[in-house]
């Protein structure tokens, strides 16, 4: 049967993107982001994952905020990437897994969890930016991914709460598929930043750290969070970070930290990314 074997949390920062796709990655500025991300890139190389589920908010490239859904489950064969207004990234288009996908939309909604199914989507760096950090350039990527896109931009967002729930019943889909996979689950954005307002460029590294040892060892104590909280303290864009208890709920009580890393600034937030297995 497929498994889950590990989940990778990490930030999505469009700027990073732009430092890849530039060739910048050796600039100062860059260099210690793009070399922090060298475990977890061996990690990923040596564990070879049949499939990751990646789960990012999409930034108005395929909802504008007339149609806004909780949670939309990518099941197409591909996922082309989209233009955010500077054409889009010059990355492989991204492969699906169209089949467990909708195993997944199966058992989730009948686990009684809503999805939106999105049977063609483009993706933004949300979602492209991770790869790359975690696959670096290839001429394809070496692996096929499920989009699982979360609303943390127009409020009503789901809670924390909900989010881990969903990686539940997201590791109990994967676990009834009849295949031997091996499955990766992604979740991205953050870490602590705000981009407008009068707190614009807040970056919150006490929190952040903070944030990261309960993700590890007290995940109770961030799914009971509520929004208010992690706006407070990790910015009004800081509320991405609750994708990460998607990743997190799906792994299981008992985990295994086996990679951190941390930086300020990158553009004008901070990165974080962090590596799990089950116990």
């Amino acid at each position: 049967m497929a498994r889950i074997t590990a989940g990778i949390g990490s930030s999505h920062v469009p700027a990073i993107g732009a430092a890849l796709d530039g060739g910048r990655t050796a600039h100062p500025d860059w260099a210690p982001i793009f070399a922090g991300y060298e475990w977890s890139r061996r990690f990923v190389a040596e564990q070879k994952p049949d499939v990751v589920i990646l789960v990012y908010n999409d930034h108005a490239s395929a909802f504008s905020l007339d149609v806004v859904p909780t949670f939309a489950l990518g099941c197409a064969d591909s996922f082309a990437p989209a233009d955010e207004g500077w054409g889009p990234r010059r990355v492989p288009m991204v492969q699906g897994h169209s089949k467990l996908a909708w195993h997944i939309a199966t058992s989730v909604v009948l686990d009684e969890f809503d999805l939106t199914i999105m049977n063609e989507m483009n993706v933004d760096h949300g979602l492209t930016v991770p790869m790359s950090l975690m696959l670096g350039q290839p001429a394809e990527w070496p692996v096929k991914v499920i989009p699982l896109a979360v609303n943390v931009i127009q409020y009503p967002t789901p809670t924390a709460n909900r989010c881990f729930r969903l990686g539940e019943a997201i590791a109990r889909a994967v676990k009834s598929f009849p295949e031997d996979l091996n499955v990766q689950i992604w979740g991205t954005g953050g870490m602590s930043h705000q981009l407008s307002g009068e707190r614009a460029g807040l970056i919150n590294r006490e929190w952040d750290t903070k944030f990261l040892d309960r993700l590890t060892s007290d995940p109770d104590a961030l799914r009971t969070m509520s929004h208010e909280e992690y706006v407070r303290e990790a910015g009004s864009e800081g509320m991405e970070l609750i994708m990460w208890l998607t990743m997190r709920g799906a792994l299981g009580p008992r985990i295994r930290e086996l990679h951190r890393f941390y930086h300020v600034p990158a553009s004008n937030t901070a990165v974080g990314n962090v590596v799990f297995t089950p116990a």
